[in-house]
């Protein structure tokens, strides 16, 4: 199974699942969302250093970039301009990417929704862009306490995103499946009767802060 394929598979786990799964490990920080709750993120990334402010090398990286990627965008956090919009989305959509991550701010949110192209990102900004900056492709990007290699598997959807070490997806998976048996033996319980704090065994825990 290639890691195109074991996105797909994580994704529809959902984020918190995989995140908790491997180990409360890889979760972006919560500033970043999708545009519409409904989108969902899945795919290796191709990701972008580049400079805030300056969209140049997006549109490099789409020379380079292949159908089921997920550009990652590595603005630095900067939400003074929207380095990504409607007209952008239409060409990403006729690569066939699988959607993009920006660490930044994007613009023409409704069209983009309309449009139905996953995008996820800090904010939102009309201001626009300059296009005179280097930068670099393919190279590890850093978005908060979270380093993306290229190729590590972007998993996102309404809760967050996680980034999947792409040479242990095939492990996250496994652990995510696990995780998932689990929680619904939990359910299954609960509705029988049982309560989260026997499930979890807190008993002792409560005795211990005297929440008697």
């Amino acid at each position: 199974m290639n890691n195109k394929e074991l996105a797909q598979r994580l994704v529809a786990l959902g984020s918190a699942t995989v995140y908790e799964a491997q180990g409360a490990y890889g979760a972006l920080d919560a500033g970043i969302k999708p545009v519409c709750a409904e989108m969902k993120l899945a795919g290796p990334a191709f990701t972008v250093d580049m400079r805030p402010g300056d969209n140049l090398m997006i549109h490099y990286a789409l020379l380079h970039a292949q159908p089921g990627d997920v550009l990652v965008l590595d603005c630095k956090g900067f939400l003074e301009a929207g380095v990504w919009g409607d007209v952008l989305t239409t060409q990403a959509l006729n690569i066939g990417l699988a959607g993009i991550l920006v660490n930044g701010a994007v613009r023409d949110a409704e069209a983009i929704a309309r449009l139905g192209f996953p995008v996820f990102s800090r904010g939102l900004s009309i201001k626009g862009t300059g296009k005179a900056q280097p930068g670099r492709i393919n190279v590890p990007v850093t978005i908060g306490d979270v380093t993306v290699a290229p190729g590590d598997i972007v998993i996102g959807d309404r809760d967050g995103v996680a980034i999947v070490p792409a040479d242990s997806a095939e492990r996250a998976l496994e652990l995510s499946l696990a995780r998932e048996r689990k929680e619904d033996a939990f359910k299954d319980k609960i509705t029988q009767g049982a309560t989260t704090a026997e499930l979890m065994n807190l008993s002792e825990t409560f005795r211990l802060l005297n929440l008697q």
